[in-house]
């Protein structure tokens, strides 16, 4: 659920993480499972001093647990294929404020084309 990626910071570059989406078969939705695995993560990252948890999700539910729109924080995204307001990050107890920068991804979500929608997918998502 958690990788490893990092921030493009000006004084340096800071280990993060990102939340890979999860999901719930819709039979067991609305039992709190997510709301759990989201605050699991986020209590194994906080854990692990890492300051930030990044992903690209749902605002509207993400939202709502623990996550705010990361471009109104002062981050940049890793690419221009998110829809608007999918971009957000998670500030845990070891973040500082001169930790801002460019999000960036490790090789294999590239390797892969797995950071953002592309095509008609992301036109569908405007």
């Amino acid at each position: 659920m958690l990788s490893a990626c990092r921030l493009d910071a000006l004084p340096r570059l800071v280990d993060v993480f990102s939340l890979s989406p999860l999901g719930v078969l819709p039979e067991f939705q609305g039992r709190g499972i997510g709301t759990r695995l989201v605050a699991s993560a986020l209590a194994e990252a906080d854990g692990s001093r890492i300051p930030l948890v990044f992903l690209e999700g749902s605002p509207h539910y993400y939202g709502k647990r623990g996550f705010a729109d990361a471009t109104a924080a002062g981050f940049r995204p890793p690419t221009l294929c998110y829809p608007p307001g999918t971009f957000q990050v998670a500030k845990l107890s070891a973040y500082e404020e001169w930790m801002v920068g460019t999000f960036v991804y490790s090789d294999v979500f590239w390797a892969h084309d797995c950071v953002g929608l592309r095509g008609e997918r992301l036109a569908s998502a405007l």
